[in-house]
């Protein structure tokens, strides 16, 4: 009987699986390099909804989103934006949508990714709220504390009240023709300045800049190709190991435990207080949790509790607290925390609350009374899922063997 469970989960989600790993390949493989650190790099409300919206359906687990995360921040992205891209990213994702859709039903794959986005803009507002009252605070401590002097405050004071020029060149061409070398007790900085092997002019590197070669674009079958390699390669290995024991969890729970056996507090605060305990520690992705709500919904845990679970898990691990603390600060991991838990648990009374109403019924699709894909699509997707998931085990096994 266990058995038997564990390979109708396993039919039931290897087609939207399949779907979700393509669509994730192709996005990996169609943004460019520089595309995040480009929208990104900034501060502002509108770069904090463009994190979250960019980061949403991104193919990074917990694991994966973390260097990314942090190449944002190194190229100037503020506080506010890494951290709604770092909520966002793993909460949800176009893999992880596509598998909610298959065990736990339409109702659950769009409240997901709405409930998702929701967190990381809440979660990144308040991180940079944390953020302008710090900078406020220390430039108010630096106005009160008395101005140095020193022989080049002149020459600083010289430079601000010049009128703006046209170009960095404009102004090398000029002051090398009216003007003689100046001699002051900056001299021997410019002077060793200018002695380092790095270009002595904006000008120069704008020239260097120039004559970098032009990386040419990939055709579309190309993007096609890397996508679908990276999926069945990349992707696979990244989720295989905790995809089956989240589908043996669910296995077990629909074996072994009655379906009234947590109905009895299944709805209460407490229940979702539950989650957020069980769900912090947990180094999961968003896809392999899914088929653990799957079975916690199995055992009676409200709807409402179950999408607590998906949304803190994956994004309140330890690795992502650590990274946080040490990136941010510990005044914006408190608001990280507050932005994530705080949403997740007014997402999860809200959909109790939709589902008590209007009757959106969240389940596996075997449970409703239709077939939604033939067969053959569904036995298909399971052996090529299957056949990948071995592929990668045994590579894994050889690196273990050989190394």
């Amino acid at each position: 009987m266990l058995i038997s469970n564990f390979i109708d989960l396993f039919m039931e989600s290897a087609p939207w699986m399949m779907l979700g790993l393509l669509i994730a390949g192709l996005i990996k493989e169609c943004i460019p390099a520089d595309f995040l650190a480009r929208h990104l790099g900034g501060k502002g409300f509108k770069t904090t909804i463009k994190a979250a919206f960019i980061g949403a359906p991104l193919p990074l687990c917990s694991c994966g989103v973390i260097p990314a995360a942090l190449g944002l921040r190194r190229n100037g992205a503020s506080k506010s934006a890494t951290t709604a891209f770092l909520v966002a990213t793993p909460e949800t994702g176009v893999d992880s949508v596509s598998v909610s859709y298959a065990l736990l039903g339409p109702f659950m794959a769009i409240i997901r990714p709405i409930a998702a986005i929701v967190s990381a803009i809440v979660a990144g507002l308040l991180v940079g709220k944390e953020e302008q009252f710090y900078e406020q605070h220390k430039a108010d401590g630096h106005a009160q504390k008395p101005s140095k002097t020193s022989c080049c405050a002149s020459e600083k004071a010289a430079v601000v009240t010049e009128p703006a020029k046209s170009s960095c060149c404009a102004s090398e061409k000029s002051s090398a023709v009216t003007e003689p070398a100046k001699s002051s007790c900056c001299a021997s900085e410019k002077a060793s300045s200018a002695s380092d092997s790095v270009p002595s002019s904006c000008c120069e590197s704008e020239k260097i800049t120039t004559a970098e070669p032009v990386v040419k674009h990939k055709s579309i079958l190309s993007k096609l190709s890397s996508g679908v390699t990276f999926a069945a390669t990349d992707l696979v290995r990244d989720i295989s190991v905790w995809l089956l024991i989240g589908l043996f969890f669910a296995a077990l729970v629909k074996t072994y435990v009655a379906t009234d056996f947590l109905a009895q507090w299944g709805d209460s605060i407490w229940a979702m207080l539950v989650m957020v305990l069980i769900s912090v520690p947990m180094y999961i992705c968003a896809t392999a949790s899914t088929p653990i709500a799957a079975g916690l919904l199995m055992s009676g845990i409200s709807p409402g509790a179950v999408l607590v679970f998906m949304m803190a898990g994956p994004a309140t691990n330890v690795a992502t607290l650590g990274v946080v603390y040490k990136e941010l600060g510990n005044r914006a991991l408190v608001a990280y925390l507050v932005g994530v838990i705080g949403m997740s648990l007014v997402f999860g009374a809200l959909t109790n609350y939709l589902v008590a109403v209007y009757g959106f019924q969240v389940a596996p699709l075997s449970a409703m009374d239709h077939q939604l894909l033939p067969s053959w699509i569904t036995i298909g997707s399971s052996v090529l899922l299957a056949v990948l998931m071995v592929k990668v085990f045994w590579q894994k096994a050889q690196q273990r063997i050989f190394s």
